[in-house]
């Protein structure tokens, strides 16, 4: 059974013992992750899956805060990103939220992914118009729960917009597609050139009776 999506950001920066006063800087990201926690918590998961297109900080950055409320030693599951393809991802994901609902087990999902690195001239990769534009559209696309919308991007676009966990977000929007549940974003920001964006993936109410019946 999936009970529970989020999509969180990975900059080592937002854990306060690397990050510093610059932390500061991103504490709505931080706020926001640490009610993601909660609601992770209250989902009860019985497993994790994480995918990320990193190792290292692409997983131990999301759960530095995501973990603290959960059982020690909880079933926990990573993917890293290999494929080029976005499709790849976003049917494997369906294919996972299939699986999901022939197990009893209460599987939340993970996605690691910070957005464009281009959204300010002192940013890492500098600045590019497709970079604020790209975020906005992935924001639009999972208001609106259509992943279609990220699909149809063009691969040049995207690459203009030096984007770092769309497969990741993909695989996410795939596990939930065709179900009825809530997206909400949390939080966005981008203060160093870096897309931060933090939501929240819920089954409804009458889903989660669908799958108690």
């Amino acid at each position: 059974m999936l009970v529970f999506g989020v999509i969180s950001p990975h900059p080592p920066l937002i854990i306060p013992e690397i990050g510093g006063k610059d932390i500061e800087r991103v504490k709505r990201t931080v706020a926001a992750l640490e009610m993601t926690a909660e609601r992770l918590a209250a989902a009860k998961p019985d497993r994790l899956l994480i995918i990320s297109p990193h190792e290292g900080h692409g997983f131990e950055v999301p759960m530095h805060y995501l973990d603290r409320q959960l059982p020690p030693n909880l079933e926990t599951e990573k993917i890293l990103v290999t494929v080029p393809s976005y499709e790849h991802y976003y049917e494997w994901g369906k294919r996972y939220g299939e699986a999901c609902d022939q197990s009893n087990l209460r599987t939340a999902i993970i996605a690691s992914a910070d957005l464009s690195h281009v959204l300010k001239p002192e940013g890492p990769y500098g600045y590019h118009s497709a970079g604020p534009l790209f975020d906005k559209l992935v924001i639009k696309a999972i208001k609106e729960k259509d992943a279609g919308q990220l699909l149809r991007l063009d691969a040049g676009f995207l690459e203009r917009a030096a984007e770092c966990g769309l497969r990741s977000i993909l695989f996410l929007m795939g596990a939930f597609e065709g179900r009825e549940y809530e997206a909400e974003v949390l939080s966005y920001e981008g203060p160093f050139g870096v897309g931060y964006l933090v939501a929240t993936f819920m089954p409804s109410e009458s889903e989660e009776q669908i799958k108690d019946a």
